[in-house]
């Protein structure tokens, strides 16, 4: 059996590969990143198992491809018809992005919260000013949307804080840690209106494209916070704009915009209040991340080769996982 490995990976990274594999064959592509991997056509056409994020319009030439690992927790440009060969299973990274992702979102909240922005603008002309009043995390409520693994660990962060936490999923209102209360995706603009905060942590499908739109942002608090940290997708951007141009939301973060990268004309650049990070606060910024990456994969390798179960498998008609 011929595994391709199609992510970056370390000199420990592929001893931790090799061992999983065994007697079986490992070949590495020539990777630029995380998003990024040069393959070789007779690479892709007899491997097995692939291990990191090939581009879909590849993958008809892996004709012998039974599993597809991703190094992503999205996973819905795999999901599409004739995309995989037939029969094909498909696991991503979710699980690895979540402390990551977590922490960069309490870092633009706080951010935005007390001003700091203002402060490093003062900072640059050498002005010593007062900004004024400034709002905080304890007493707050948040409203999480997508809570799962990024969700949760921001939960827990948020809540530690002094925050109440209301988390929405799709299917589940059973308690999960960092909550003070779960809701339904179905309760979700009647939750909007409790708000202070709102995170999104939402993956690219059918059912969330352009969640937010004027409507959805009119129904938030007035002088709440927003965060995206799920897929530029999820909002229609010009409405976002908006909502914080007139004062209806006191600011915005968002580390994903649509498309990417964000066109130099784009007026999302120019909204004052608005706070733009271009997709970085998952990758392999942080080295737990691109750890937790890899030992997902190895676990997955060692049960696929002893004919167990994977972890996260994803369905590919959500396009979440199973």
């Amino acid at each position: 059996m011929k595994i391709l490995v199609a992510m970056e990976v370390t000199e420990k990274h592929k001893t931790l590969i090799e061992a999983a594999a065994g007697t079986n064959t490992v070949v590495y592509a020539d990777v630029q990143g995380p998003v990024s991997a040069l393959v070789k056509p007779q690479d892709l056409a007899d491997a097995e198992v692939i291990i990191g994020n090939v581009k879909p319009s590849l993958l008809q030439q892996a004709k012998q491809l039974r599993w597809l690992q991703l190094n992503s927790a999205g996973a819905n440009t795999y999901c599409g018809d004739g995309i995989l060969p037939a029969g094909t299973l498909l696991t991503n990274a979710t699980g690895a992005y979540g402390l990551a992702l977590a922490e960069h979102m309490l870092a633009q909240l706080l951010a935005m919260m007390k001003r700091l922005y203002a402060y490093y603008d003062n900072q640059k002309q050498a002005l010593w000013r007062d900004e004024g009043p400034v709002t905080s995390l304890y007493g707050a409520t948040a409203v999480i949307v997508g809570y799962g693994d990024i969700g949760s660990q921001l939960g827990r962060r948020l809540q530690a804080l002094g925050t109440h936490v209301i988390g929405i999923r799709r299917r589940s209102v059973t308690p999960a840690q960092g909550t003070d209360e779960m809701a339904l995706i179905t309760d979700l603009d009647r939750q909007l209106a409790r708000a202070d905060i709102v995170a999104s942590c939402l993956p690219d499908t059918p059912e969330t494209y352009h969640l937010y739109d004027a409507a959805r942002f009119g129904k938030m608090k007035k002088g709440a916070w927003f965060l995206n940290i799920g897929r530029g997708s999820n909002v229609v951007q010009q409405d976002l704009c908006a909502a914080v141009t007139s004062g209806h939301l006191a600011g915005a973060a968002v580390d994903v915009t649509d498309p990417e990268p964000l066109p130099a004309a784009d007026p999302l650049w120019r909204t004052e209040g608005i706070y733009i990070t271009p997709h970085i606060s998952g990758g392999y910024h942080v080295t737990a991340t691109h750890d937790a990456i890899v030992r997902i994969a190895v676990d997955n390798l060692k049960a696929y080769i002893n004919g167990k179960p994977l972890q996260n498998e994803v369905d590919f008609t959500t396009g979440y996982k199973k």
